[in-house]
């Protein structure tokens, strides 16, 4: 099983969506998943159980963590759901190594029985998010084009607790960031300055789809996407042209990440 976190110490950068749509499209290719939503404010839990797409484990995110996972429930795509508890672990220190050891745990248990388990995490670093990256594989940071996601980079790198160059060098040296992945992308002048600035200080960064014409992996934004996961729908099974059109400039940056993670190519 690969573990890929998908985290931003930033806020409202869509990072449940993309994790939702990204489990989807996964889960559809053939792939056994496992969704684990660390954020109390359930941004991927909710849209999933209202689909009903996935089997909801008898067992939160909080309960996990704190030691007290139980069975799995069946089925070929499987959700941990986030819950209110999960905001106070950070404020009980004491237990801050039995929550990661936890959770490294219970993801040994779950290797041979999914093929990727995907971690949504909350946007302020704290034992939570740490825990995540501690015992994954990979790490993935959609990000906004604007200049203040841009210049919280650097503290997803190099963050004094809970940066990713801090926890590879010191407890996870399997770490790989797959990259940034600029998230509701809009076709604008403004945009596409950004996108050029952020290509030109983070090169090694972004996620190259052609390397010859200098594609770039990113989500555009669409308002059929936020439509989707107000609804828990897989994009790619709505039946709208403004869906298909936002499939087809999406599934590119999702095939390439699925081909990082070694887990071959999507449908």
């Amino acid at each position: 099983m690969k573990t890929l976190v998908l985290a931003n110490q930033k806020g409202g950068v869509g990072k449940s969506a993309v994790s939702c749509q990204f489990a989807y499209y996964l889960a559809h290719s053939g792939k056994r998943v496992l969704l684990l939503d660390l954020d109390h404010q359930q941004n991927s839990s909710r849209p999933i159980v209202k689909a009903g797409k996935a089997t909801v484990a008898g067992f939160t995110a909080s309960e996990l963590l704190a030691g007290g996972a139980r069975a799995l429930s069946e089925g070929g795509f499987v959700l941990i759901k986030g819950d209110d508890t999960l905001s106070t672990l950070e404020r009980q220190p004491e237990k801050h190594n039995g929550y990661a050891n936890s959770l490294k745990r219970f993801l040994d248990s779950a290797a041979d029985r999914f093929d990727v388990c995907l971690i949504d995490t909350n946007p302020n670093p704290d034992i939570r998010y740490a825990a995540a990256l501690i015992t994954a594989d990979f790490v993935l940071s959609p990000i906004q084009l604007n200049q203040e996601a841009i210049d919280g980079i650097g503290a997803l790198l190099s963050h004094q607790r809970y940066g990713y160059l801090k926890i590879k060098t010191a407890l996870n040296p399997r770490l790989v960031l797959i990259g940034l992945l600029p998230n509701m992308v809009e076709p604008t002048p403004f945009q596409r300055a950004n996108f050029q600035q952020v290509a030109e200080a983070f090169a090694k960064m972004l996620i190259v789809i052609d390397a010859k014409t200098k594609q770039f992996a990113f989500i555009p934004k669409r308002s059929v996407v936020a439509e989707a996961q107000a609804d828990g729908a897989f994009l790619a099974e709505i039946k709208k042209t403004a869906a298909r059109d936002a499939w087809r400039e999406i599934k590119p940056s999702f095939d390439v990440i699925i081909d990082r993670m070694g887990l071959g190519r999507g449908l």
